[in-house]
């Protein structure tokens, strides 16, 4: 067997781990509770069952890719390292002010998030850059050591160095690295000029404060993994999925692991990006619901929406702002706590509030039988019929509808007088009501509008609820792909190998000079080439070139594109052309009499996408064959109705199935409303539209 025909992509989530495994084109998964305490030991649990199914053994695995939520628990739990952070003196607050700007303007108890070092973990040295790079005060070793001396005395297993400007010249960060290396070698060190070198110090600091807290823990856990896999006979490359929508390698993540942050949600965009692509679909609305949250993005022209800037760990009610910015590249998508274990409780109002609180893996919703006795989401999907109890994971969990009825009365019912169904009811509305609103909120903040999306909808949880969500967003058309309930996974298997390399020059076009530009650029593309060379030494390297303008005085940016031409022949006029081009689209109008300049350049490396070919959409050929039928409720009348049961395995190309309806798998259940209809395409693809009059 050829081992790089064999690959296997891994997902940890909140509550399950995915395991995807492709053998000469066939693909064979499973879904595993996640092990909080070693999750390595889920990766090996899932490895073993998808090798058995696949009749092969971990030695003939030619190429594992890796995503996980680690990083980003470890931010919001903040079970960190004992880290510290090292800065210019004057600026030791700068992660505790932050922009000083209100996220929630009218509220009078407003609590701002705390930082994640406290003050006492906070150290500065002199010396300073200025705003050109230019060294406005010298700093020496003997400044230095003091602050050295004091962090060994303290025990930190980890330390950030941030210094203003440091992004234009980072021989001071160098220099405090050199020292600190020196004394303590064995303590992990952060540099903020290499893990995002740009402009707007809060944003900076705090990145690198976070790529220093979670780097003992994800460099031990990726230490352990590599062992663990060893040891089972994989003899393989392991390679990370980034929050980008790329891969890089194993040393790479383990040196910048805050660019795994929102890596398993990255994955579940590129594998929308992979579906939309053989579609031939320009406008797509990815909704990815698994057990702990649920992700939806834009992708536009089988593109995902990108920011250079993102928010973990949002504290108030998922505002904008009320979170721990984390400036890498990233893909742009909205995030909130509505999986299949977030759990249910009646506030103050008395009105049903879901999440984020959730129930993971350890013990589970109520309905698992392991201890869980609060009401999450997948309780209330029991006992509406969505999930069959004795077929759930495939058949490894058998659920407790008992249990859940129970939970829903003592946590619901019995305060607003409602028997386990109404509960269940008005708590599925909820979830899908908060996540209808943040898809909304993101298509007006984007100014598009999502009735003329398609959604794609995956993870173990999005099948059952997105039928509902088309209903209340207007969405006509609906796909759920093969093996949806692992899509993460999946995406990873899809993902290029890439790297973003950016940097912070301010520039005004009125001071346009075309040579810095070239020798800047230049050095970003050979930077970013080298990480992805690293992972693969054969393939073409593709570059995207980026800039962010905006006229002279405005607070933000706005991301230009350039060909390769353009950028390595940068010219005034063509720069300004296509920034008044972008920033009409966006705003309506240009401004004009008033100079432009440039804040941010990026260079994207990566390997060719995978080519897909157009599917072309199937005729009915026919009812597909019923397997049975149950209890099924719906919403739109808010009562029970008799619902078919379909075995997605038995749908032919072009079969049919009329809402309502369940079309069953082993890792999810599509639930197909009384308004929709559905049909198998060539490709596996169930493919939901609105019926004709409906």
């Amino acid at each position: 067997m050829n081992p790089s025909s064999v690959r296997l992509g891994v997902d940890i989530g909140g509550t399950f781990t995915d395991v995807v495994l492709e053998v000469d084109g066939a693909s064979f998964s499973t879904k595993v509770l996640t092990t909080y305490i070693a999750p390595e030991n889920a990766i090996i649990d899932g490895m073993q069952q998808v090798c058995a199914k696949a009749g092969i053994t971990p030695a003939d695995i030619g190429q594992i890719i890796h995503g996980t939520t680690l990083a980003t628990n470890a931010l919001i739990e903040r079970r960190g390292a004992k880290t510290a952070l090292i800065t210019t003196e004057g600026f030791r607050d700068v992660i505790e002010m932050r922009t000083e700007s209100r996220f929630e303007q009218y509220d009078l108890n407003l609590n701002i998030p705390k930082p994640l070092l406290p003050r006492q973990c906070r150290y500065t040295v002199p010396g300073r850059i200025d705003a050109t790079g230019a060294e406005l005060m010298p700093l020496t070793e003997a400044d230095i050591e003091p602050v050295v001396e004091a962090i060994a005395e303290a025990g930190y297993d980890s330390v950030a160095i941030g210094l203003i400007h440091s992004y234009l010249n980072d021989t001071h960060e160098k220099l405090v690295r050199d020292v600190l290396a020196k004394r303590l070698p064995n303590v992990m060190i952060s540099l903020s000029s290499e893990v995002s070198p740009q402009m707007r110090e809060y944003e900076r600091f705090n990145t690198v404060v976070a790529n220093a807290y979670i780097k003992p823990l994800m460099k031990s856990y990726l230490g352990r993994l590599e062992g663990r896999l060893r040891d089972e006979g994989v003899d393989c490359n392991i390679f990370l999925m980034h929050s980008g929508g790329g891969i890089i390698s194993l040393e790479n993540a383990a040196e910048f692991p805050v660019r795994l942050v929102e890596s398993g949600p990255a994955g579940g965009a590129v594998f929308a990006a992979n579906i939309a692509a053989r579609y031939g679909l320009d406008k797509v609305l990815s909704f990815d619901m698994g057990g702990t949250t649920a992700k939806i993005c834009l992708i536009k022209d089988q593109t995902p929406k990108t920011s250079r800037v993102f928010e973990v760990a949002r504290t108030y009610r998922f505002k904008k702002g009320s979170g721990m910015p984390i400036s890498i590249p990233v893909i742009d998508m909205v995030e909130i706590g509505a999986g299949g274990g977030s759990l249910a409780h009646v506030d103050a109002m008395r009105q049903i509030r879901v999440g984020p609180e959730s129930a993971g893996s350890e013990p589970g919703p109520a309905c698992y039988g392991r201890g869980g006795d609060k009401p999450a989401v997948t309780d209330a999907d029991l006992v509406l019929g969505k999930l069959d109890p004795d077929n759930f994971a495939g058949g490894s969990i058998k659920l407790q509808t008992a249990a859940s009825e129970i939970a829903l009365r003592a946590v619901l019912g019995d305060v607003l007088d409602m028997d386990a169904a109404t509960s269940a009811f008005g708590l599925a509305e909820v979830v899908d009501e908060n996540m209808a609103n943040a898809a909304r909120v993101h298509a007006v903040e984007n100014g598009e509008d999502l009735s003329e999306y398609t959604m794609i909808a995956f993870g173990g949880a999005a099948p059952l609820h997105a039928g509902r969500l088309c209903e209340k967003l207007g969405v006509e058309r609906l796909l759920v792909p093969p093996g949806a309930g692992v899509g993460s996974a999946i995406g990873f298997l899809r993902a290029p190998f890439s790297f973003e390399a950016n940097r912070s020059v301010y520039m005004k076009l009125s001071d346009f000079d075309a040579d810095k530009i070239n020798a800047l650029l230049s050095d970003l593309k050979a930077e970013a080439t080298g990480f992805v060379r690293n992972c693969d030494a054969e393939s073409d390297i593709l570059s995207e070139f980026k800039v962010y303008m905006r006229y002279t005085g405005q607070g933000w940016e706005i991301p230009i594109t350039l060909t390769e031409a353009q950028a390595m022949n940068p010219d005034a006029a063509t720069f300004e052309a296509r920034f008044v081009e972008d920033y009409t689209k966006l705003f309506g109008r240009a401004v004009t009499g008033m100079d432009i300049e440039i804040t941010v350049w990026s260079v994207n490396a990566t390997t060719p996408p995978e080519k897909v070919a157009l599917i072309a959409p199937t005729k009915p050929s026919g009812a597909a064959p019923i397997h049975g039928s149950r209890s099924l409720f719906d919403p739109a009348t808010a009562d029970f109705a008799q619902a078919s049961v379909v075995l997605r395995e038995d749908m032919i190309e072009g079969a049919e199935v009329t809402g309502p309806a369940a079309i069953t798998e082993d890792e999810t259940t599509i639930i197909v409303p009384s308004s929709r209809k559905a049909i198998r395409q060539p490709d596996g693809c169930i493919d939901i539209t609105t019926k004709k009059g409906a």
